[in-house]
């Protein structure tokens, strides 16, 4: 019998998760082709979500659940549910439910009858989502896609079904600062993408707020490019060229007129222009080395406090 195991990271997520496990469960009851178990992942909630999830492995044997010291953020908890897999099949979705379990059954068909390695989940519309949001990441997957050689398709999502392959390449990548919808473009393989609605939280409040998906992009970007360095460039190559130019006309001038331009106020502006334009590129370079700074650090991507599976070899700390 084939065996799926389903990644579901869990945060402050006590509200929703009942409704979650009994949605899922009625899933895997009616898979009697395949053996899934869950693995929860807890990343620090601070209510009753670890709670909820001790008593659930205390009753079905096929829960399992990692807890981590603090909140680490979802990417460390998705790499964590996945390290933890042994399964040839390797799900991840969502606790609130704005992942419709009921994919799961015709995304494991394909890729038990069909020549994929990856099923992943993409939405057509952003239907629930601020307006805001909504704008900010239709224009963040144009402008990835743009200055990025890893593409990422618009409204994908990280609910996916993968063969071990997949994972294992995945979890090859030992990189700090993670950008999952990065990762799963830069790896490869064949992808059949299952296109459906959106869908808004059963219960609970979301825990991305406009400015964490801000940093989230920037994450992105950061990670799948170099272009922001070489804009650097380029518009400091434009100014230094426009500087040299704006010096010989006023060489030229002087030497015709007998005295040079006069224009505090524009001096005052080129300095302000230029000094932002400086400090800009510093910025941008900052970001690069910072990340390259946690890198070199080498701390573990997270930390296991709790776990019912049994570790192998140091995967506590990773």
């Amino acid at each position: 019998m084939r065996k799926l195991d389903l990644v579901i990271p869990c945060f402050n997520e006590q509200e929703s998760l009942p409704l979650f496990f009994e949605a899922v469960k009625d899933v895997k009851d009616k898979m009697n082709d395949v053996s899934v178990r869950f693995i929860f992942v807890n990343d620090g909630s601070r209510d009753n979500t670890l709670g909820l999830l001790r008593d659930y492995a205390e009753k079905y044997d096929y829960v399992k659940y990692i807890s981590f010291s603090r909140n680490f953020g979802k990417e460390a908890a998705m790499l964590a549910g996945m390290k933890m897999s042994d399964a040839e099949y390797v799900g991840i979705l969502d606790a609130d439910l704005q992942h419709s379990p009921n994919l799961i059954p015709d995304m494991m068909n394909v890729l038990i009858n069909e020549d994929y390695d990856i099923a992943a989940a993409r939405r057509i519309d952003r239907k629930g989502e601020a307006k805001l949001k909504s704008v900010f990441s239709k224009q963040f997957y144009k402008l990835i896609n743009k200055i990025s050689d890893t593409g990422i398709e618009d409204g994908a999502q990280d609910f996916r079904i993968m063969k071990r392959k997949v994972v294992d390449a995945i979890i090859s990548m030992p990189e700090y600062n993670r950008f999952s919808k990065g990762i799963f473009s830069w790896v490869g393989f064949k992808t059949k993408w299952f296109e459906h609605e959106n869908n808004s939280r059963v219960a609970g409040e979301t825990k991305w707020s406009f400015w964490k998906l801000l940093r989230y992009a920037l994450d992105g970007i950061i990670g799948f490019s170099t272009a922001p360095l070489k804009i650097s460039l380029y518009i400091g190559s434009a100014f230094s060229l426009i500087g040299i130019v704006y010096a010989i006309y006023i060489f030229i001038r002087t030497l015709i007129y007998g005295s040079d331009v006069p224009g505090y106020p524009s001096l005052i502006c080129a300095v302000f222009v230029i000094g932002g334009l400086i400090l800009l590129s510093l910025g941008v370079a900052g970001e690069y080395i910072s990340r390259i700074y946690l890198e070199v650090k080498n701390r573990p991507i997270y930390i296991v406090d709790e776990t019912n599976i049994i570790l192998k070899f140091n995967e506590k700390n990773k």
